[in-house]
């Protein structure tokens, strides 16, 4: 069910003493970024500021996930289980999540190769501000969208011409690098892969 400011209340909050542990989750890469409890209050809040808000058992209060360090949590989605006790919180992180500073706190996960994608695209767009000459792919930033675009078109060239008169070793390669230079092309227009995904989704489900 997707949480709202008007259903909190049905949640299963008499379960846990007005606690419900809440999985913080990459918005885009589906990682699990960390887990940590909340009470209506705190999810109240939440909500309101759009920054993941916890009740800490600790210190007995509220605590804004990043108001010391800047490492908020922009929340995109709360949801809870089917028996209304947890949540799962799709959130955009600004900086490391991990209080030691990898960005999740179960570093050691494997993410799925199809989720690579999307922190692939995490890593594109924060070449922006590099040197041209210290990053290939702030060096395709520098040349303009045009530029990147006639990329992307040899790079569609390339994976034609593999597909028909060279090896499946030969074609991967050229998928790849056609792959990343459309993520690179996307980044130069501030366009999201999800954009792309939803087209894709919305077709499927005609």
């Amino acid at each position: 069910m997707l949480v709202t400011k008007d259903n909190i209340a049905e949640l299963a909050w008499q379960k846990m003493d007005n606690l419900i542990p809440a999985i913080i989750q990459h918005a885009a890469t589906g990682a699990v970024l960390m887990q940590g409890y909340m009470n209506q209050d705190s999810l109240a809040a939440t909500l309101e500021t759009g920054k993941a808000t916890f009740y800490s058992r600790s210190k007995q209060g509220l605590w804004v996930k990043g108001e010391t360090s800047g490492n908020f949590l922009e929340v995109k989605q709360v949801l809870t289980d089917c028996d209304s006790d947890s949540l799962l919180i799709a959130c955009q992180p600004i900086g490391p999540t991990c209080h030691l500073g990898t960005e999740s706190c179960f570093p050691e996960q494997k993410l799925s190769q199809q989720n690579f994608l999307s922190q692939l695209e995490n890593v594109i767009e924060s070449r922006k501000g590099d040197k041209p000459e210290e990053s290939y792919t702030a060096h395709l930033f520098s040349r303009g969208t045009t530029k990147i675009a006639q990329k992307v078109g040899e790079e569609g060239v390339e994976v034609a011409l593999a597909a028909v008169a060279e090896t499946k070793d030969d074609l991967l390669g050229e998928c790849a690098d056609l792959f990343y230079h459309t993520l690179v092309l996307l980044a130069d227009k501030e366009i999201e892969l999800s954009e792309v995904m939803a087209v894709l989704q919305q077709r499927h489900n005609k």
